[in-house]
């Protein structure tokens, strides 16, 4: 049986590990680490859940570890692409941990928060540097940072970078790396627009594959019921109530989805959070927080979180709406039954959602257990409590709305703008005037009566019939 010790890593990094109580390692871990360790490029064909983080970093921070010198100014030797904020964080902190007993300095860099405590994190120089691709190149146009120091090269979850429209950043991005480099690349799927994207950035690399593509967890129980698509909350209810749940995900297809989920719930007096990216940062990491800890066991998400957040304890993903592409109810659903412990996923499927349902089960060649509404459903749907009202967002106040959805969505290259900043005078009307004022730059006033009769306001003009 292989173990961590069997690598040869460093030392510092057999005792974070023995800290951690981990002794032996993935299949992707197992298969990932001897090919790094002889400075080999990579491609990594893996579901979220397998253990790729720490496949990439342990070897990674060997190299830096065996091959010591500080990093220079603006710079980093360990760069590592993610596609969303959260991923970006707990990749760095896999790092931190793995590398607790060494002088590594690690820095994440994203955005949704202010970008001058980056620069002065870089100002410096970094050894690992996490990233999202729309902040990283705000902060090298900012001339805050500059890649041609950079020895290991990841790129992680590239099909999601791909889905996200990441492409031009990253073509862009490989041209500021050094030719000589490691490249480690990760996808938990390969179809050929990823496969041509892999060798754009890899030489001469060791494949290695632990999954078919599109496969699901074996332990997984999935179930599916048929279910009207405004029936689906009083359903929803139905099933907290009455099952045995640790921690539940719940996915939506869109932003304002979520939030009506969330609203519903706590209308019945039933706790949420939701997370998407509309949400600023700091209520993402909240939710996150109190889901993590199990102060909420319910999260109400979009898919930004269906890969990447490892979150230990969900013994439920429900897909409150099913995506419409399959890979994605993958990622969803793999969420749960990680590091071994089982889970079940269970889908409201609407009338018009039931094409989307046959491809996932064409892609991953299982049928999933159909499951019956419950007795007295009817009932359940006529006696479903009225949703909370809308919180009130009184931080808003005076903001600017562009800058509020550039935060939200993370950065330039992310939904957003770039660095945040504010999109600044959205120029004159087209009728010539300021917004609000006329085509001769004053102020229109309305002038209303008080009833509909003529007359009767003061001085109204007396018609002569």
């Amino acid at each position: 049986m292989t173990t961590f010790n069997d690598f040869g890593l460093h030392a510092d990094i057999n005792r974070a590990l023995a800290a951690k109580d981990y002794t032996q390692p993935t299949p992707i871990q197992t298969q990932a680490i001897p090919p790094l360790m002889k400075g080999r490029d990579l491609c990594g064909i893996a579901q979220t859940g397998t253990g790729k983080t720490a496949g990439f970093s342990l070897p990674s921070i060997h190299h830096l570890l065996t091959y010591p010198h500080r990093a220079n100014p603006r710079g980093c030797r360990m760069l590592v692409l993610a596609p969303t904020r959260e991923l970006a964080a707990q990749i760095a902190q896999s790092c931190r941990d793995y590398g607790r007993f060494t002088k590594l300095s690690v820095t994440t860099v994203f955005g949704g928060v202010p970008i001058n405590k980056q620069i002065r994190e870089l100002s410096s120089g970094v050894d690992i540097l996490v990233a999202t691709p729309g902040r990283l190149l705000d902060l090298i146009d900012q001339r805050a940072l500059r890649l041609d120091d950079v020895e290991i090269f990841v790129l992680d979850e590239a099909d999601q970078m791909m889905d996200m429209g990441f492409i031009h950043s990253l073509r862009r991005i490989a041209k500021l790396l050094p030719s000589r480099r490691q490249n480690l690349f990760f996808s938990a799927t390969m179809p050929k627009e990823i496969a041509h994207l892999a060798e754009q950035f890899l030489e001469d690399p060791v494949t290695v594959s632990v999954t078919p593509q599109a496969t699901t967890a074996e332990k997984i129980r999935q179930f599916t019921t048929f279910v009207e698509q405004k029936e689906k909350q009083a359903l929803l209810h139905h099933v907290i109530q009455t099952s045995d749940i640790d921690r539940a995900l719940i996915f939506t297809r869109t932003k304002h989805g979520a939030d009506r989920v969330v609203r519903h719930l706590k209308g019945a007096g039933i706790e949420a959070f939701a997370i998407h990216g509309n949400k600023s940062q700091a209520q993402r990491t909240t939710a996150l927080q109190a889901f993590r800890s199990g102060q909420v066991r319910l999260l109400v998400a979009t898919d930004i979180a269906a890969r990447g957040i490892d979150v230990s304890g969900v013994s439920h993903v429900i897909n409150f709406e099913i995506p419409n592409v399959p890979e994605q109810y993958v990622h969803r659903i793999g969420r749960t039954a990680r590091a071994g412990a089982e889970g079940m996923a269970i889908s409201f499927v609407a009338p018009d959602e039931r094409t989307y349902l046959r491809d996932i089960e064409r892609v991953t060649r299982i049928k999933s257990e159909p499951m019956a509404l419950p007795e007295g459903f009817n009932e359940l749907v006529r006696n479903l409590p009225k949703p909370a009202a809308p919180p009130r967002d009184t931080g808003s106040k005076g903001r600017n709305p562009q800058r509020q959805r550039d935060e939200a969505a993370g950065g330039r290259g992310e939904g957003g703008r770039g660095n945040g900043q504010p999109r600044g005078d959205r120029g004159p009307r087209r009728d010539g005037g300021p917004a609000g004022e006329g085509a001769d730059g004053q102020r229109k006033r309305r002038f209303r009566p008080r009833n509909k009769s003529v007359g009767a306001h003061k001085g109204a003009v007396k018609r002569v019939g």
